[in-house]
């Protein structure tokens, strides 16, 4: 009886290593890799042309084809051990997923269009929807099923604007256009950067209507807030911020390619540069085995704030940009 109470529990501590040793391996986020070196090689293999916007459309299918190849796979709707008990490497998958999400609806609403009234580009009409299913749904339709069918139509996209014989297939790249997507990528750092401010918690004032005096809204809030990130939450935020980061990183790095004479035209290289560098910063390596949440000038550090930091920085260059190509 005792022998057999020693195999099981020789047996169960076996499995829990094991368990350990795949969510280690399975929680190491993906390395960042050269678009331009990247869109040159499928464009050879596919015997396509390097057109406009192929590096950032090529980017893009890389980027959504990492959140499913990676070590690991897609693991945000795993039902079964080790990767139902695994938060960070899922929250980093859906901080890159929202930034898939906010391209690829640029690329259907802007870049492939002209002028407000030209007509949506089929495959992109088809593609984007599909990155909208919930992150975590496993049944039918299952989310790898739906954003490997997104990056099917991604692909036919690219291969048209690469063809000279496509020529209702176009990728415009306008000053306007990567304003209106730019302006989405604001929106997503501003509320990243005040969720990891928010790790030690801050009295802040309500801010809503300022500027305004004629503003209002729904419903009653008080002039000031206690805002504060769960505890059990903090290192959630800073994954998803990591991850958004990381797929940004990738689409600014494209994008200075394919809008090169426009980011010329407005000597705004440069600033689009600096954003990158300090992306850049927030994928160094975290040594802490945790991620740590100390008092703002505490003994011990606060990840969340130091990430919030390279972020802030990033998302003020990425409005003075904005105005740079909204300038004549």
């Amino acid at each position: 009886m005792q022998q057999n109470i020693g195999k099981f529990i020789g047996a169960l501590s076996a499995l829990l290593l094991l368990g350990y040793l795949l969510a280690v391996y399975w929680s190491v986020e993906p390395a960042k890799f050269d678009v331009l070196e990247r869109a040159k090689q499928q464009a050879q293999s596919n015997n396509e042309k390097l057109v406009t916007g192929y590096v950032t459309t090529n980017t893009l299918i890389s980027v959504s084809e990492t959140l499913l190849q990676k070590s690991g796979g897609y693991l945000s709707n795993d039902m079964l051990p080790p990767s139902v008990f695994m938060d960070n490497m899922p929250a980093w998958e859906y901080g890159a997923l929202e930034m898939i999400r906010d391209l690829a609806l640029s690329m259907r609403k802007d870049f492939s269009r002209s002028q407000s009234q030209s007509t949506e580009h089929p495959a992109l009409k088809l593609a984007q929807p599909q990155f909208n299913i919930s992150s975590t749904a496993w049944a039918w339709p299952s989310a790898e099923g739906e954003y490997q069918a997104g990056i099917d139509y991604l692909k036919e996209y690219r291969s048209k604007i690469a063809s000279p014989a496509q020529r209702d297939s176009q990728f415009y790249a306008r000053a306007d256009n990567l304003r209106g997507w730019l302006k989405e990528a604001e929106k997503r750092l501003g509320s990243l950067s005040q969720r990891l401010s928010a790790s030690v918690g801050q009295d802040r004032v309500n801010t809503d209507l300022a500027g305004d005096s004629a503003a209002n809204q729904a419903t009653y809030t008080p002039s000031h807030r206690e805002i504060k990130t769960s505890w059990w939450k903090i290192d959630d935020v800073f994954y998803e911020s990591r991850g958004a980061s990381w797929a940004l990183l990738h689409f600014l790095k494209a994008v200075e390619h394919d809008f090169a004479d426009v980011l010329a035209k407005k000597n705004a290289t440069v600033s689009l540069q600096q954003i990158i560098r300090e992306l850049e910063a927030t994928q160094e390596t975290v040594w802490s085995p945790m991620i740590l949440n100390g008092s703002g000038f505490g003994l011990v550090a606060n990840h969340s704030l130091v990430m919030a930091n390279y972020i802030s920085r990033a998302n003020a260059a990425l409005i003075e940009l904005s105005e740079l190509l909204a300038q004549g």
